[in-house]
């Protein structure tokens, strides 16, 4: 925020260098999720996150990226939940009219801790903003013992995927560890024909116990889990060599 430009001009310099494009920009302005939130109570920091939302949002056209992705808000204490919505939806109304304006979808992260922290919640939240979309993460539900079954019936709202490996009261395990149904989501995905990006989202924080992986390792073995749940099933004869590759995918979607 200091220096946008020059910020802008060097990211983009080491962007080209390691040959990568962008998929999406994430916005999150504080520390905590719960610091500087959307809708926080207070006008000013409202207007303060507003300025770095059109900073993040000229970044997006700098990279050209066409997807962004912000935090719904939090409930805050001494604040009725009513007037900790209506700022939320306020706020993430504006930000997707301005980010449409520019030609980018904007779209919120339910997440543990938030206002969006289960099904019911997250479907209100995108039904009350005309035009906004979801940045979904199973792991979000699923830490919350919510069945990822259920966490299905959200992916026609969502326009961006988070993936990693969860489980019951564990934002982030292991590829092994994981109990998400994976290869339904993608069977849905593909159903509903979605055009959006999967993000590997392996990450080495201390919150939430997202400090116990070997993120590079689990990176790759989930990208080729997802790779082999993509791959269309081949038609018969079969070779040794589509039997085989038949077989690891079949064992990946826990088949028999």
């Amino acid at each position: 925020m200091a220096e946008p430009r020059a910020f802008i001009k060097q990211l983009k310099g080491d962007l080209k260098s390691a040959g990568l494009q962008v998929a999406d920009v994430f916005l999150q302005i504080g520390l905590d999720q719960s610091e500087l939130a959307a809708n926080d109570p207070s006008p000013l920091i409202r207007a303060r996150n507003r300025k770095i939302f059109l900073a993040a949002l000229d970044l997006c056209s700098a990279l050209g990226c066409t997807h962004m992705t912000g935090l719904p808000g939090v409930w805050h204490e001494g604040v009725d939940n009513a007037t900790d919505l209506a700022l939320a939806v306020n706020e993430a109304g504006c930000r997707q009219h301005v980010a449409s304006g520019a030609g980018i979808s904007y779209a919120v992260e339910a997440h543990v801790g938030s206002i969006c922290s289960d099904i019911a919640s997250t479907r209100f939240f995108l039904e009350s903003v005309q035009g906004l979309s979801l940045t979904l993460d199973y792991g979000h539900f699923v830490a919350s013992n919510l069945n990822s079954l259920d966490v299905h019936s959200l992916l026609p709202l969502a326009s961006h995927v988070h993936v990693r490996g969860g489980a019951p009261k564990r934002l982030q395990t292991s590829v092994s560890e994981n109990k998400i149904d994976f290869a339904g989501m993608v069977r849905h995905l593909q159903k509903l024909r979605n055009s959006g990006f999967l993000a590997v989202e392996y990450v080495w924080v201390d919150w939430e116990q997202c400090n116990r992986t070997d993120n590079v390792s689990e990176t790759i073995l989930l990208r080729l889990l997802l790779e082999g749940l993509m791959e269309p099933v081949p038609e018969p004869p079969y070779t040794p060599q589509t039997l085989r590759a038949l077989r690891l995918r079949m064992g990946a979607e826990g088949i028999g």
